[in-house]
């Protein structure tokens, strides 16, 4: 069996042209060489896995080739050091290394000394090594490597030339994902390197032992649905599912899928922050403008920009407010689970078409996604089969009594989303819509017995504190009509809309009353009426100031205040 070579040791770059996104740091390389420029003491710094040691090699074949009669194959093997300060920290491994600094090589003009993960070294060490350091031999370069550019003393800084190796972006990754693909005959969809290179965080080293890992898994055909099964990563399709029940409103499915999600074996902080970072590439895909800043490939920024036509910019604001709030919570909290579905059905809650929402935290009542009952679909299924064109020889069913009240309910409740129409249902459901009182009592009453009756109930509906209906009542004065019918002017289909809310309650209280059951109320909207109500102690102060002006001097007089 042949010796399996990983792909991060197999494709390390031998030229700087190989170098993956860190070209500014090449090009300088490249230029002070050319124009014998270089100083003679380097500093590479930056994360793990960005090429900082691979720079350092080629730079120190490059700088022997540089004035070599030699061909270029030629690496200077005996001119290359290499120390490994983690494991030769101490005085006297620094010491060693001053010592072979005197000597002059035998081949080529430099002797390069590459001392990684330099911030390991003592602090002994680094004292030893200062001199050394500020004044090299002619013949000696040093180029030291770290990822941790704090730990190294600031006399060692100041006198080294520092260069900052940046994070390998997502793009950059991918490409070079690419190329070996292409050299390995090996098929890969886009969005699956794509994972590959967000997985590697910066890192191309990280990225080219993940690719490994996968074609491990997958052989030589890479998908994203193999990817993320075998990396166990929460694919941007989850999140775009999610959203898109979180903007319908879809509460009960939001938590199934939130459910599927922790079966998979990921933690809800992990989910809710990936879906911050989701609602955040949406605000981002809003403005073609900013679409550049989405790392992601092209069939993926066409979903973006789909689904970011659905979500409006308020919406996406709050999520992410209370996405971030469960994120902050969410080590403190003693039931995590609860604390992320409360936070995702307050999300859902955010585009609900309902009545006044009374706080920042508002949820749909669990009401709303009731469905009808068994008894109600029986009891409809006949009576639409009703509506088609009867058959030849075919009996039509007849009609349950009950039919036709509870069809009407059950259209009303498609038809509707508000909690205020929810709120009508409890009652319409308990009575029939319309009943029949043909041989109920019909008493004949006068204009000033209704108006006692009216008055009493308006008293009434105050002192329960139904100030919808108080103000239905009290808005207008009644007028008897014709055929035992009340004539009453509303300045508004608002206060219509109240009056109807309790009718069904009035008119009961009404018919028996008078003791006449053919008593209706027919309503006829008039905006010229003003409507006088007081909202609040303010509003209440102002009117009981208009009916006794002495109040206000009494308030005045004993500095009282509201």
């Amino acid at each position: 069996m042949e010796h399996f070579i990983v792909s991060a040791r197999k494709y390390r770059p031998h030229n700087f042209e190989d170098v993956v996104g860190q070209q500014a740091i090449t090009n300088t390389l490249e230029n002070a060489i050319k124009n014998n420029h270089l100083a003679q003491a380097l500093l590479f710094t930056g994360p793990r896995g960005v090429g900082k040691t691979s720079c350092a090699r080629i730079l120190a074949k490059k700088i022997n080739q540089q004035d070599a009669e030699l061909s270029e194959d030629e690496d200077f093997a005996f001119n290359i050091f290499e120390l490994d300060a983690a494991s030769n920290n101490s005085v006297d491994d620094i010491r060693s290394l001053t010592d072979q600094v005197r000597i002059p090589p035998q081949t080529g003009k430099y002797k390069v000394y590459i001392i990684d993960e330099v911030h390991m070294l003592s602090q002994a060490a680094f004292n030893a090594f200062l001199k050394t350091l500020e004044e090299p031999p002619a013949h000696a370069i040093f180029i030291l490597a770290t990822t941790e550019k704090h730990k190294i003393i600031p006399t060692i800084l100041s006198r080294c030339q520092i260069f900052d190796f940046k994070r390998i972006g997502v793009l950059d990754a991918k490409n070079y994902l690419k190329v070996i693909c292409e050299k390995e005959n090996i098929t890969a969809e886009d969005d699956a390197l794509h994972i590959i290179a967000q997985k590697a965080d910066g890192a191309m080293r990280d990225a080219l032992s993940i690719f490994d890992r996968v074609v491990s898994f997958s052989g030589k055909n890479l998908t994203r649905e193999a990817v993320t099964e075998n990396l166990n990563v929460l694919d941007y399709e989850t999140y775009f599912n999610m959203t898109d029940l979180l903007l319908n409103n879809k509460i009960p499915d939001v938590l199934n899928a939130f459910n599927t999600v922790l079966g998979k074996g990921f933690e809800g902080h992990h989910f809710i922050n990936g879906l911050a970072s989701h609602f955040r590439d949406l605000l981002v895909a809003k403005d073609k403008a900013t679409l550049e800043l989405l790392e992601v490939g092209d069939a993926a920024k066409k979903k973006y920009l789909e689904q970011a036509s659905k979500a409006s910019i308020p919406f996406l604001m709050q999520a992410i407010n209370k996405a971030n709030d469960c994120d902050l919570n969410y080590r403190a909290s003693k039931n995590q689970r609860l604390l992320v579905e409360l936070s995702l059905m307050q999300i859902a809650s955010i585009t609900f078409d309902g009545e006044k929402k009374k706080s920042a935290n508002y949820i749909i009542p669990a009401t709303f996604f009731q469905a009808l009952s068994p008894v109600a679909k029986q009891i409809i299924k006949p009576v639409q089969i009703q509506k088609k064109a009867p058959i030849k020889n075919t009996p039509v069913l007849e009609k349950p009594k009950l039919a036709k009240p509870i069809l009407k309910f059950a259209e009303k409740r498609r038809s509707t989303l508000s909690l205020k129409s929810l709120q009508q249902k409890k009652e319409t459901k308990k009575v029939v819509l319309e009943e029949n009182y043909d041989n109920h009592p019909k008493t004949v009453f006068t204009e000033k017995e209704l108006l006692k009756f009216w008055k009493e109930y308006h008293q009434k509906m105050i002192k329960k504190g139904e100030n919808n209906m108080a103000t239905a009542l009290g808005v207008s004065t009644p007028r008897l009509g014709n055929n035992f019918t009340v004539l009453l002017n509303l300045p508004s289909t608002l206060i219509e809309d109240h009056f109807n809310e309790g009718k069904h309650k009035f008119l009961t209280f009404l018919r028996e009353s008078l003791n006449n059951y053919a008593v209706s109320v027919s309503i006829k909207i008039d905006e010229t009426i003003e409507v006088k109500k007081a909202y609040g102690n303010t509003g209440k102060y102002k009117l009981l100031v208009k009916k006794n002006p002495l109040l206000e001097k009494l308030c005045q007089t004993f500095e009282l205040e509201l």
